[in-house]
């Protein structure tokens, strides 16, 4: 599982939003205030299909300026 944040050209916060819905790999994505415009959760099957995700399907997308994704760590219990 990933958060990806992703930062939009002024003004297409909506229509981003919107495409990335489309998704499978999505499970849940908001709007937000400050630095980046929308946080996307994504989950995958691994790095490598997380990373063509984000590569090719979220920074594709028109009206995208940039992304940072945040990928969750999963720690085992004794």
């Amino acid at each position: 599982m990933a958060y990806v944040l992703i930062t939009t050209a002024t003004g297409k916060e909506n229509s981003v939003l919107e495409h990335i819905r489309d998704l499978p790999e999505l499970t849940e994505a908001h709007q937000l205030f400050g630095q980046y415009d929308i946080i996307a959760r994504m989950e995958t099957e691994g790095y490598d299909r997380l990373c063509d995700v984000v590569l090719q399907k979220v920074r594709s997308v028109k009206g995208v300026t940039g992304s940072r994704t945040l990928i969750c760590a999963r720690f085992k219990r004794d």
